[in-house]
């Protein structure tokens, strides 16, 4: 069980259930983010004797926060959870504390001029459309507008839509990081483009059903509200490659929630999806 520990007074507060897939066959449960804890709730410990307490401020290096889990971390940096968990040496990579500081940020990588580093940086809670306590802006059918397309580069992907229903709701930076796609229970949800399964598992409060595949040092995509997931951790997939059926779990409807992460942070899918 990963235990989320907000220096004694978090503890009780977060036994729910964040999925470790990879850990084993079996899906494993861990606290999930508590939107109500704050940082300031607890500071009975010295953070200074925490794990990699010696590398708070560096760029390159995350501090753990209240509600966070590697999971959480590891989506808005980017990176796999595993990885983070190896880069970290942490002797028990079930076992996160609050002030504990982590690698984000592969070794050998130039991390000052990396834009994933950069430890306690704050990034704003991850809020996605499914009837949550967190989701109160209503579901509209008309995306936000285009904005200009990417600059092409080395990470370059190019993605299809993961799903063949309509458009429900559009990015939104502040309220929805993605886009919802409509359908029935069952329908196909497919890889936007070839990647390697980091994230499979019902862990991430108002995800529901998730997975989150890496395509490169750049990009991440995620695909939630699932009704059952068909691949697993560190398994690699091709573009157009089924990897989910459609589903409502943690949300108001059927639909598929989608979103395009670049170096962790979410962006308008319009932006790199083909035009229908």
């Amino acid at each position: 069980m990963l235990v989320s520990r907000s220096l004694g007074a978090l503890g009780t507060a977060v036994l729910a259930g964040v999925i470790l897939a990879g850990c084993s066959t079996q899906a494993n449960r861990a606290p999930v983010e508590d939107r109500g804890q704050s940082a300031s709730s607890s500071s009975t410990v010295d953070v200074k004797s925490l794990p990699g307490a010696e590398n708070a401020g560096k760029p390159g290096y995350y501090t753990i926060k209240p509600g966070d889990t590697l999971i959480k971390v590891g989506l808005e940096h980017g990176q796999s959870w595993k990885d983070i968990a190896r880069w970290s040496n942490l002797d028990n990579p079930n076992v996160i504390e609050v002030g504990q500081v982590v690698r984000v940020v592969p070794p050998g990588r130039d991390m000052a001029s990396s834009s994933s580093g950069g430890s306690g940086r704050t990034v704003a809670p991850v809020v996605v459309g499914g009837g949550t306590a967190a989701t109160t802006a209503p579901v509209t059918s008309t995306p936000a507008a285009p904005s200009a397309p990417v600059a092409k580069g080395a990470d370059d992907v190019n993605f299809i839509w993961p799903a063949s229903g309509s458009l429900i709701a559009g990015f939104d930076e502040a309220r929805n990081k993605g886009y919802d796609i409509s359908g029935k229970a069952g329908d196909p949800v497919v890889a936007a483009a070839d990647g390697r399964v980091v994230y499979a598992g019902a862990g991430l409060r108002g995800y529901g059903n998730l997975i989150i595949l890496k395509h490169n040092n750049t990009y991440l995509t995620a695909y939630a509200h699932n009704q059952s997931l068909l691949v697993k951790e560190d398994q690699s997939v091709k573009k157009g490659q089924k990897i989910a059926e459609m589903g409502s779990t943690d949300a108001d409807r059927v639909k598929l929630h989608f979103e395009v992460r670049r170096q962790g942070k979410p962006v308008d899918p319009s932006r790199y999806l083909p035009s229908r």
